[in-house]
């Protein structure tokens, strides 16, 4: 990797992608094998404000941290990962999930899933977000002849003309290139510089994430249980040494509720986690930093610019209820390749309005899908009403027992 205070301040470049984290990344893996029409790759910038430089560091040479937070993979996007030469970097690390228990405390309803009846090894896989963005790192490092990073750096300001995008960087770097594609997560650069507005739906909850010991194994088991105080996910992860079982917990909370557990020390704290999730996995043994964010959905009112696209958090940031936001940005990623890839293989702009409005049509309805089913589960597990209640336990018995419904929802969790 390079550091932008050893290039040029005048280049010109295919491709200029804001934000170097994971799916800026994924976008520059996604692009390194595609060719120009003159048979030559790609051409690509990355803009990180973080430093990068030593970010292609081995792995294997980093300290396991017991407060990692996690990511969890669907089956689709591991394969993905596999096509593009990261997954074997990334699988050592990867926690794969055999099965899924869903249940609802202190009432009949439960579903099981279980990978080996739907004819995979793992429906899903865990993973540290360190470990996957050094992993992707490495991959690039291993790629890196067509791929300059100017970091650390940011975008200062952003002008559109006909042919181009031209970009003057902090540092007064000036770039220009036929598309700028912005991975620049929820405070977008690229967004805003658009004037891009975005609608917002505050949910009035909050995420308490952590990760936690327990007695007992968790066999690559994944828990959802829905609770008086809100839906918990019990996420396995690749155990550490002096550790029996990690497990990553995600406790969806209303406001008042996580201020609450901010006050709890963490013996108070691991006495009320095993009173609300029961005795799965035997005791709570440790609990790392808990940490609360507020959980709001956003969604940009446009996904392209004239010559910009936005990916992932820039574009779309969802409640984590179901696990699908960095599926559903990787997917986003694997979209746009492709319609890339078609461009130049037809000789056309990659940078065109007709290209880049294929790629938001295409787009849109695993958007629209994606966000109306993480708000039904949202209103339908968050909610201690008498009839929800009883509607949500009627139906994981028939998500239990009826097999249409079951595989087609192991195939939306899977990604497909």
């Amino acid at each position: 990797m390079q550091a932008s205070e050893n290039i040029s301040t005048k280049q010109h470049f295919d491709v200029i992608i804001s934000g170097g984290g994971l799916s800026g990344s994924l976008m520059a893996l996604s692009l390194l094998s595609l060719k120009t029409s003159d048979n030559k790759p790609l051409s690509i910038a990355i803009i990180e404000a973080a430093d990068a430089t030593k970010a292609g560091q081995s792995i294997k040479n980093t300290t396991s941290v017991f407060d990692d937070r996690v990511l969890a993979l669907s089956h689709a996007s591991a394969q993905y990962l596999k096509k593009i030469g990261a997954w074997p970097l990334i699988q050592e690390h990867a926690q794969a999930i055999t099965d899924i228990h869903i249940s609802d405390r202190g009432y009949y309803g439960k579903a099981r899933i279980t990978a080996d009846k739907h004819s995979v090894s793992a429906v899903g896989y865990v993973v540290e977000m360190s470990k996957l963005g050094l992993a992707l790192h490495q991959a690039l490092e291993k790629n890196s002849h067509h791929l300059t990073w100017f970091t650390p750096d940011s975008i200062e300001q952003i002008q559109w003309k006909s042919e181009s995008v031209d970009i003057t960087l902090t540092s007064q770097i000036q770039l220009s290139a036929s598309l700028l594609i912005g991975c620049d997560g929820a405070n977008s650069i690229c967004r805003q510089s658009a004037n891009i507005a975005c609608d917002r739906t505050d949910y009035n909850q909050s995420a308490l994430i952590t990760n936690v010991s327990t007695k007992q194994y968790h066999h690559g088991v994944a828990f959802e249980r829905f609770t008086e105080n809100g839906p918990i996910a019990m996420l396995p992860m690749v155990n550490v040494a002096n550790e029996n079982s990690r497990c990553s917990l995600v406790w969806t909370l209303t406001p008042e509720q996580a201020d609450e557990m901010k006050l709890l020390t963490d013996e108070e704290f691991t006495i009320t986690l095993e009173r609300s999730f029961g005795s799965w996995l035997g005791s709570i043994e440790k609990v790392g930093k808990r940490h609360m964010y507020p959980l709001t959905l956003v969604q940009a009112q446009a996904q392209i610019h004239h010559r910009m696209v936005l990916i992932g958090n820039a574009s779309h940031t969802i409640h984590p209820i179901a696990g699908q936001g960095f599926n559903l940005g990787l997917r986003d990623v694997q979209i746009l390749a492709k319609t890339l890839e078609q461009a130049l293989s037809q000789q056309e702009d990659i940078g065109s309005f007709n290209r880049l409005t294929e790629y938001a049509l295409a787009r849109k309805k695993d958007h629209r899908h994606i966000i109306e089913l993480t708000d039904s589960l949202v209103t339908l597990f968050s909610n201690d009403l008498f009839p929800l209640v009883v509607g949500r336990n009627v139906g994981l018995k028939v998500l239990n027992y009826v097999p249409v419904i079951k595989n087609t929802f192991v195939k939306k969790t899977m990604g497909y």
